[in-house]
């Protein structure tokens, strides 16, 4: 897993500073107004809108823009979508089996999208369940190190309802069951420790080793999938070392 998630760290590290930046900003707002709807507009009693601005935040998208979202999520200002979650699943290059999230006001674009995306790369779309049992809901806490040590984190996590810490190079990761993810992330509030995100993520229970090539062929196929307006999330199980992941850059 650490190898998936350093690289998915690595990888919207960047996107909030490369072109990329208007889709990372779309898919926040959208999280947010999705949220907003689902739970309400009060940041402070509904904790998946509070982690979803929080992320927003830190990703630099503008005040402005996460509180109209918010508003229109919760019904206090006009113009929100109907949004739906949908999830897709497939496979990749090297047998990796990827699950796609959706957000989406249009059941027959998404998946026309996704299917193209996954065709196009040497992927392919899988029958309802024959991937998803790959996967365990969790909940996932990214945060800066800071000199921080594992066992200070773990110190402060552990009665939360946190199940590990791993060393991402200049992050942490806290996992957690996801019905613990706000116990955790007021954990490390309360201990004066700063975090980058905290969400339910899904994570893989079976890794697929990659080599060089695999790698290559693997993060093409996210990034189609991802280039996808309807696409939030990309999970996929696989597993690449350091070494491979500093020739693949």
């Amino acid at each position: 897993m650490s190898g998936h998630s350093k690289w998915a760290t690595t990888k919207h590290k960047k996107a909030a500073l490369d072109a990329k930046r208007g889709k990372l900003f779309a898919r926040l707002i959208k999280n947010i107004e999705v949220a907003a709807r689902t739970g309400g507009g009060d940041p402070d009693g509904n904790p998946t809108l509070y982690d979803a601005i929080q992320k927003a935040k830190k990703n630099s998208v503008p005040q402005d823009n996460i509180e109209r979202a918010r508003k229109r999520g919760a019904g206090e200002e006009a113009g929100g979508a109907d949004w739906q979650t949908i999830n897709y699943e497939g496979y990749g290059p090297n047998g990796v089996a990827v699950l796609i999230e959706c957000l989406t006001d249009n059941r027959n674009r998404a998946a026309s999208e996704v299917r193209t995306a996954l065709t196009r790369n040497g992927g392919s779309l899988a029958d309802p369940g024959s991937v998803a049992y790959l996967f365990n809901r969790k909940g996932v806490v990214i945060m800066p190190k800071n000199d921080l040590s594992e066992d200070d984190v773990l110190m402060a996590v552990l009665d939360a309802g946190a199940e590990e810490v791993n060393d991402l190079g200049d992050n942490f990761e806290i996992v957690s069951e996801a019905t613990d993810l706000v116990a955790v992330r007021k954990a490390l509030q309360d201990a004066g420790f700063d975090y980058e995100s905290a969400e339910a993520s899904f994570l893989p229970s079976v890794n697929v080793p990659l080599d060089a090539e695999g790698a290559k062929k693997v993060f093409k196929l996210i990034d189609a999938l991802e280039d996808c307006d309807d696409v939030q999330n990309v999970y996929a199980n696989f597993d690449v070392p350091d070494d491979v992941l500093a020739e693949v850059g």
